[in-house]
């Protein structure tokens, strides 16, 4: 019999946690056979923790993970499917906003052969502004990442062993791991769903988080950033002749004097600024280049809490 595991994320969720346990028991453990489900605390101050060990004495199927600090969700996915044990493992936001009952549909679309299941949004009861710039994220990916990319988007998939090997030896900081199972180029299907809006707690999804996305979303899956430099440089040059042509011309057929100093600062300030554009663009390549050839790992497991080890403490 195959064995599915859930992996989720837990960062400052000790007010939804029970609540999705709960959620879960009721719609789809009794139906899925031999499950595991694995909770990441990706360095929590609140009572996440405790709360994940009371579940844990509740279920002997729940398996605790608890990194050395906040490294990020790509990090804490990475660590929760590193350490499951199922044939198939999907990935669970702890933010109440995903019908559990989607991962019985993946779960079934797995056994029809599909290595990879992605949950895509069909429709999001959000904030408007929130949504418009989500969408835009997923559009931008679309055109210049991975044509691939469903429109709504998704942040739960469900991923065969065969892919989670590829996402281990692939190892990577920085980088998105949405994009990561897509790249892998498993066979994949789609199941949709209507995201609801947040009604307990607060999210931790700050913009600076946001921005981070989007910055190792193209980064690390596209040449775009590079290729418009290059872009940027030659329009400024062509743009630059056919001006100083237009200057010259203007000179010798119509005495036009050659003045202008406000002007020329202003195209001196405006080409500096594209300067420092650019510089900045190639620094953040020679970082992440730095990042990697320093092999740090990209998580570090503080603690770790399964079923064997209690039945071992149990026997002692």
């Amino acid at each position: 019999m195959s064995k599915i595991s859930i992996v989720v994320p837990v960062y400052y969720n000790a007010d939804t946690l029970e609540l999705l346990y709960g959620d879960m028991k009721e719609k789809i453990l009794g139906k899925l056979g031999e499950y595991e489900i694995v909770f990441v605390d990706d360095g929590s101050a609140d009572d996440s923790w405790q709360i994940m060990q009371k579940l844990r004495e509740k279920d002997p199927n729940i398996k605790l993970l608890k990194l050395s600090r906040n490294f990020g969700e790509h990090a804490a996915l990475l660590a929760g499917l590193s350490a499951c044990s199922g044939d198939c493992a999907v990935t669970k936001q702890a933010d109440l906003q995903e019908d559990s009952g989607i991962i019985l549909e993946m779960y079934e679309s797995w056994k029809r052969g599909n290595k990879v299941v992605l949950a895509v949004r069909k429709e999001r009861k959000e904030n408007p502004i929130k949504v418009f710039f989500a969408n835009l994220y997923y559009s931008l990916i679309r055109k210049i990442v991975n044509k691939n990319m469903p429109a709504g988007g998704c942040d739960c998939y469900l991923v065969d062993r065969k892919v989670i090997e590829v996402l281990e030896r692939l190892d990577e900081k920085n980088s998105s791991l949405t994009l990561q199972v897509l790249w892998a180029g498993f066979r994949t299907d789609m199941i949709y769903f209507v995201r609801q809006d947040r009604e307990i707690g607060k999210s931790r999804w700050t913009l600076s988080k946001k921005v981070k996305l989007v910055m190792d979303s193209v980064m690390s899956f596209s040449y775009f950033p590079l290729r418009f430099m290059s872009g940027l440089g030659i329009f400024f040059n062509i743009l630059a002749a056919i001006l100083f042509v237009d200057v010259i011309i203007e000179k010798f057929t119509r005495g036009t004097p050659i003045e202008g100093w406000a002007s020329l600062m202003c195209v001196i300030l405006f080409a500096c600024g594209i300067i420092m554009l650019m510089l900045g663009i190639l620094g953040e390549y020679i970082w992440r280049t730095l990042d990697a050839a320093r092999t740090r790992p990209p998580y570090i497991v503080d603690e770790v809490l399964d079923a064997r080890q209690k039945e071992n403490s149990d026997e002692a």
